[in-house]
Parts: C-alpha cells; sequence; structure tokens
C-alpha cells in the first residue's frame, strides 16, 4: 500500500438548534446579497422552507425560490435553475433541502457562467480544470436531512435524462463558503425519509472504512460515523422530535460524507445506475445493496470490521456487524430486495454497464467486473436465496 493521498476537510460549519437565524450572517460571510434558495418541489410549500425566506427577507435579502427539482436532479432542472438564477440577477445560490436540493443549488452556482456543457466537468481526471473558477458563485448550504452530507462536498450527483446515467460533477470551488446545520429543520422528516438518508450516511461510513486507500482521518471519522449511525438512527426514527438524535444524525452525515474521500465501493456503484433507471431513493438502494456487499467484500475487509465490530460495542467481529446491519435495515423498515424498489431482472446488464464505469467502483476493496457486478445485481435482487460471496464468485450456502 502507497502511504500516498491527496487530502482536503470540510468548511465553515454553523451547527445548533435555532442556527437558521444566521442565514443572513452566512450570506454575508459568503459575499452574498441577493440569494437565489434553490431546493426541492417537495420542501417548497413546506413551513421550514417559507421560516427561511422570511428570515432572508426581512433582512433585506429578498425571497427568491427554484423548486424545479427532481428528486434524482437532471440536466434539464440545472438549465431551469440557471435561467432563473441568471434572469433574476442573483450572486450566490442558498443550496437547501436533502441531496438534490443541495446537489442541484450548488450546480446552479457552478454552471451560472460556464459557457461548456455540464458534463464536460464529469469527475473524470483533471476534467475540472476545464471550468473558469473565476465565475463560480458563492454558495450557503442549509441540509434538511441527514444523509448525503452533500452541504460538505466538492460534487453534485447529476442524472442524464437522455441516457439514464448518474454523473458525478466535481470542482474545488462547488465546497460550500459556509454551512449552517440546524437540527430543528429535520424533525418534520417522516420515518422513511429518516431511515433512507440515516442509511446513506451509514454506507458512505462503511464503504469508506471498507476503501483500500489510505486516509487514516477518514478511517477514524468513518468509524465515528458509524458509531453515531447505530446510536441514534433509531431514536431519530422512533421519535422525529428527539433533537439530540436529529443533531447527531446531522454529524453524521457530513462525517460521511468526509470520510468518502477515501472512497465509496460497490454499494453506490449498483445504487447510482438503478437510481437513474428506476427512480429510487438513494439511500435506501444503498441500504438494500449493503448486506449483500458486504457479504461480496469479506475476505478483504474481515479484520478491519472485527475492529470496529468490537469499537461499535456488536459481538461477533465482521459476521456479528453484517448481522447487526440486515437487523438495523429491518426495524426501519428497509425492504430485503432490490425488487421491493422495482428493479427488474431483465435490467440487469443495462445496470451492470452503468456500475462498471462508475467512479465508486475504484474504491471497493476487491476488484469489480461485468461478471461479478452481475452476480452482485442477481443476489440484491432477491437475496431469499441466501447467495454468498466469496473473492468475487458467486456461492450458494446451504
Amino acid at each position: 500500500m502507497s502511504l500516498t493521498g491527496n487530502w482536503s476537510y470540510p468548511t465553515a460549519i454553523k451547527f445548533g438548534a435555532g442556527r437558521i437565524s444566521e442565514l443572513p450572517g452566512a450570506c454575508a460571510q459568503a459575499g452574498i446579497s441577493r440569494p437565489l434558495l434553490v431546493t426541492d418541489r417537495g420542501l417548497a410549500d413546506l413551513p421550514i422552507t417559507s421560516q427561511t425566506l422570511d428570515v432572508l427577507e426581512q433582512a433585506g435579502l429578498g425571497r427568491a425560490l427554484f423548486a424545479d427539482v427532481d428528486p434524482n436532479p437532471n440536466e434539464k432542472n440545472l438549465a431551469a435553475g440557471v435561467k432563473a438564477y441568471n434572469d433574476g440577477g442573483h450572486d450566490g445560490v442558498i443550496a437547501f433541502g436533502g441531496g438534490s436540493g443541495l446537489d442541484l443549488g450548488k450546480m446552479v452556482a457552478f454552471m451560472a457562467g460556464q459557457t461548456r456543457p455540464v458534463w464536460d466537468f464529469e469527475d473524470i481526471g483533471d476534467w475540472w480544470t476545464r471550468a473558469d473558477a473565476d465565475v463560480i458563485a458563492p454558495i450557503v448550504a442549509v441540509p434538511t436531512t441527514a444523509g448525503t452530507g452533500s452541504e460538505v462536498g466538492r460534487a453534485s450527483v447529476i442524472t442524464n435524462s437522455d441516457t439514464h446515467e448518474k454523473k458525478i460533477i466535481f470542482h474545488p470551488k462547488v465546497l460550500p463558503q459556509v454551512v449552517i446545520c440546524d437540527p430543528e429543520l429535520t424533525v418534520g422528516m417522516p420515518g422513511f425519509i429518516t431511515a433512507g438518508t440515516g442509511l446513506d450516511a451509514f454506507a458512505h461510513c462503511v464503504e469508506a472504512y471498507s476503501s483500500p486507500h489510505y486516509h487514516p482521518m477518514s478511517q477514524g471519522i468513518a468509524l465515528e460515523g458509524m458509531r453515531l449511525v447505530k446510536e441514534y438512527l433509531p431514536r431519530a426514527f422512533a421519535n422525529g422530535q428527539d433533537i439530540e438524535a436529529r443533531a447527531q444524525m446531522m454529524s453524521a452525515a457530513m462525517m460521511g460524507a468526509t470520510a468518502f474521500q477515501k472512497g465509496l465501493g460497490a454499494i453506490h456503484a449498483m445504487s447510482h445506475p438503478i437510481g437513474a433507471h428506476f427512480n429510487t431513493h438513494h439511500g435506501t438502494t444503498n441500504a438494500v445493496c449493503m448486506p449483500t456487499v458486504l457479504a461480496f467484500n469479506a475476505d478483504a475487509i474481515r479484520d478491519r470490521f472485527d475492529t470496529a465490530a468490537a469499537y461499535l460495542g456488536i459481538d461477533g467481529g465482521f459476521d456479528g456487524f453484517r448481522a447487526f446491519v440486515q437487523d438495523l435495515n429491518d426495524s426501519l423498515n428497509i425492504p430485503r430486495a432490490l425488487s421491493d424498489l422495482g428493479v427488474t431482472a431483465e435490467a440487469i446488464p443495462t445496470l451492470v454497464k452503468g456500475a462498471i464505469i462508475d467512479p465508486s467502483c475504484g474504491g471497493n476493496p476487491i476488484e469489480l467486473t461485468e461478471q461479478n457486478l452481475t452476480a452482485l445485481f442477481k443476489a440484491a435482487l432477491c437475496p431469499l436465496s441466501r447467495r454468498d460471496f466469496r473473492r468475487g464468485n458467486l456461492l450458494e450456502s446451504r
């Protein structure tokens, strides 16, 4: 293993209940005087959004809103958002919401002044250097879920609506200048969103911890992030008003997104094309795939998860951890099969072709191929067959 790496860590974060009131100051800190608040359709008419717009208006910052954002945002949403931004003469973006609102908001700020298509800035090699960094607008991020951690990320996931591929668009200046994490904004999340977003954070930590790349800071953050999810996601799911649990889950979400600088893996490589083709909830899809991928990676990660299990207070080392993951999914009403999300066997060849080119493949501890990805999709599609994996070979359990 080469002990080398390129590391970077998050931005200024204002964390705590009630701190949405500091949004005008955050805008001033970022140099924004005419913000466009970007969120998704589901949040547009909710009280937390109108109250946030009230805070802006009372501070003389207007109440401009763009909410034409799909659950899996695409280039059409982006074009509409850029038009709204430019037509309104805005000078910065408040990315507000869950992953879709945060990702699209960041891309509106990124693309508003660019002349090349967004796909020219995919996270491949040094493609990000194609962008004109001087015209990227400042961003303030306000998460309203605890899952993606996009508020502390330098990339967004945008779906190509023509090819049904999810693309990761990266630039260092997509990192928000200021983040406001107010757990009071998350108390109204319904249970299934609490579960799906929380397990997205957990998947980020699990895959970062599994990644073979060298990044000891991320390794430690991933481990503690797993502990926070283990301790507080069941509480947040059981009682959405539990402000301590909501706050700890917001921390876990940021920790997961910070940790996965170390790498993601097969869970995300599978989840991205599934979401693009079947419009599934990303975190829920990750959760369904996780037990199968853990089994597949077992030979490569068993020792480190023996250590993790001990830290997390889980008996039985890696096997105990894997059992805990399935039990956690079950307790949060997560389906056991991709077929329950609408995924079909006929789609597997297409999903495999999308997964094998996903950047997440590079962080999986066992090399991914079309053959073993096909086996992974088949096993996750119908896990009642109780399939198991070792070194990429599909074995029937007795």
